[in-house]
């Protein structure tokens, strides 16, 4: 199956970051349900989906859910819905105003590098996350 061809929820992160990397890693793994793909920001994928300014903001994860695109906090409770399951009860989070949600937000994003690493080049699908991972 070409990944590209009928996904509706793809993840844009920044996949020169340790964290952000972590953090694929573990929605690959609860995502059970196949429901979304990944797609790092430097990647051709995002240059067709998403605005130049959006690219260019690595600290910013992107979630396109059929078509709209969500950001930063918003963009993380939505995926955990999406997801399903016990990873619903996050969207308790959505009863704290996005401007609190969005300050703790990019308060990690700020220093992740410093705290989780950075990677010299994006990361390469293994055989299993072949239909996971967009270019």
């Amino acid at each position: 199956m070409n990944p590209t061809s009928n996904h509706t929820n793809i993840v844009f992160f920044d996949g020169l970051c340790g964290l952000c990397n972590k953090t694929v890693d573990f929605l690959i793994r609860i995502d059970r349900k196949d429901k979304l793909v990944f797609a790092p920001l430097q990647g051709e994928t995002a240059k067709k989906h998403l605005s130049e300014s959006q690219i260019k903001d690595p600290d910013t994860i992107v979630f396109s859910q059929n078509g709209r695109l969500l950001i930063k906090s918003t963009a993380v409770i939505r995926i955990l819905i999406e997801v399903g399951g016990m990873w619903s009860l996050f969207s308790i989070f959505r009863i704290f105003p996005k401007f609190v949600r969005d300050g703790l937000y990019d308060f990690v994003a700020r220093s992740r590098f410093r705290w989780f690493g950075k990677r010299e080049t994006c990361r390469k699908p293994t055989e299993n996350e072949r239909n996971k991972l967009l270019p």
